[in-house]
């Protein structure tokens, strides 16, 4: 047999495997796994918006810290992981293979599936690690890491300028993620034929809610980050626990942190509508 031959054969069942009915799991248990985040931190930052949050820090960390302190919370963080994992397998074979859709082979497309990929094998190893013991892993503070890392890049050679793009990126990317929600993007990833009109007009107040409030606390990151350049402080830079406690410090007091939170809560139940009706 010809060596092309095997290559192509081999690529064929890759691709089919990549598309195939595991897969297909493996990605659904990934999307049940990023609501249980936004649920979590959605929830402490509405126990934030109204009282000290419990000691909680309403972030990832926080999130796994509080789901490790419910009752078989060690075995819940494990399959909190593994799910994970298995949206950080999925975004990887969106990568190698093009995603769902007639444009989902576009470089583009590409790039931006191994970007994600790369996010979920950090989430997903750091929530292992806790759950396996290094509690150091799992609950780190995302301000103390954002403030760290600022400070070491403002530092570099036109580090300055390296953390003013990041800001700006970030920004960019908040406005572009609430943008697509509010036009309703997320229809042509869903199988909207097949849904309920009840449960198409819920998925529309999820989607667009949630998409706007993630997408809110990326760009007001992204402005603490420029400022942090601008200024020259690494202080000024804030992970998402500081970036949502700083909407409570605008004249609508605690009011507009807890819009937020409804959001992530809602982009955390529009995480699970995905897991069911998603095209993948």
């Amino acid at each position: 047999m010809h060596l092309p031959s095997v290559t192509a054969n081999g690529k064929g069942r890759a691709r089919r495997a990549a598309k195939g009915r595991t897969a297909e799991a493996v990605a659904r248990a990934g999307f049940v796994g990023r609501g249980v985040i936004y649920l979590l931190i959605g929830a402490l930052a509405l126990r934030i918006a109204f009282s000290d949050g419990g000691g909680r820090q309403a972030d990832r960390g926080g999130a796994v810290a509080e789901l490790a302190d419910r009752p078989f919370g060690n075995i819940l963080l494990w399959l909190l992981g593994i799910a994970l994992a298995g949206m950080a397998l999925w975004r990887l074979s969106e990568v190698l293979f093009g995603q769902a859709g007639p444009d989902g082979h576009k470089p583009g497309k590409r790039a931006l599936s191994g970007a994600r990929f790369l996010f979920y094998v950090f989430v997903s190893y750091s929530v292992l690690a806790y759950a396996a013991g290094d509690e150091g892993s799992g609950s780190g503070a995302s301000d103390r890491q954002t403030k760290d890392v600022t400070a070491k890049v403002l530092d570099w050679p036109a580090g300055q300028w390296l953390v003013a793009a990041a800001g700006i990126g970030v920004i960019i990317a908040g406005v572009w993620i609430a943008g697509r929600a509010l036009m309703r993007k997320f229809h042509k990833r869903l199988r909207l034929s097949e849904m309920p009109r009840r449960m198409r007009q819920l998925t529309d107040v999820l989607g667009i809610a949630g998409g706007v409030a993630r997408g809110t606390v990326f760009a007001v990151a992204g402005g603490f980050a420029l400022t942090a350049a601008l200024q020259h402080e690494p202080g000024e830079a804030k992970g998402m626990d500081n970036t949502l406690r700083s909407f409570t410090e605008t004249g609508f007091g605690p009011w507009l942190l807890a819009l937020i939170a409804v959001g992530l809560v809602a982009f955390g139940l529009f995480s699970w509508v995905n897991a069911r009706w998603r095209r993948v």
